[in-house]
């Protein structure tokens, strides 16, 4: 069994998860005061249908909203000696690190800069994270098929259309490190380090 590094989780994926199940259970609680008020507008129990069925409606979105908050920090990366674990809910997948040709480190910001075409919830998520660095993993390939990828995944784990991952993850510098180290330690080749430009690519180098 492949040994397995720290997990971090993606923190773009609870952000997201985190503004949908408030929405969701506001939702049900809208139906539910609708047939509350719907039971003092029609009391006679031969129209107890009219309210009951929206009392029974709003049971779904408030179950959904409660199954989105229990799994909005399932979701997570995590370095194998050879490969990359990427878990969510509902999609996981490998990253080998043969496919991994490079990964470069910029701030969210930098990954996503300002512009007319970014509105609503994508400029509110960036700019809440637009100070804190991302690595970004530049593929051979894609590990699966990228329609089906990029149908579970946000927009804000791809820049462009080539093969890459936008990781966002509170320690990126300890994930680099684990990283180079499993796959170093793999008996794989040691992938490129960041660009000048980030803090650990000034840090010595241990071998």
């Amino acid at each position: 069994m492949a040994k397995g590094g720290r997990r971090y989780p993606l923190l773009i994926y609870r952000e997201m998860l985190d503004r949908l199940w408030p929405e969701i259970f506001w939702m049900g609680a809208g139906l539910l005061g609708l047939s509350f008020l719907g039971r003092f507008v029609f009391p006679a129990r031969s129209e107890a249908w009219r309210w009951e069925w929206l009392m029974g409606l709003s049971v779904a979105p408030f179950l959904v909203a409660l199954f989105l908050f229990v799994i909005r920090g399932v979701a997570y990366i995590q370095p194998q000696s050879t490969h990359i674990r990427f878990v969510t809910p509902i999609l996981r997948f490998n990253i080998s690190y043969k496919r991994l040709r490079k990964y470069t480190t910029s701030e969210m910001r930098g990954v996503f800069p300002p512009s007319k075409k970014m509105r609503g919830w994508k400029r509110e998520v960036v700019g809440k994270f637009a100070s804190k660095t991302a690595l970004v993993f530049e593929l051979s390939g894609w590990p699966l098929s990228p329609r089906w990828i990029k149908f579970f995944l946000s927009p804000l784990f791809f820049r462009d259309n080539t093969p890459h991952f936008v990781i966002l993850v509170n320690d990126w510098m300890r994930l680099s490190s684990e990283i180079d180290s499993m796959r170093t330690g793999g008996g794989a080749q040691r992938p490129a380090r960041p660009q000048d430009r980030s803090i650990l690519s000034r840090l010595p180098r241990q071998d």
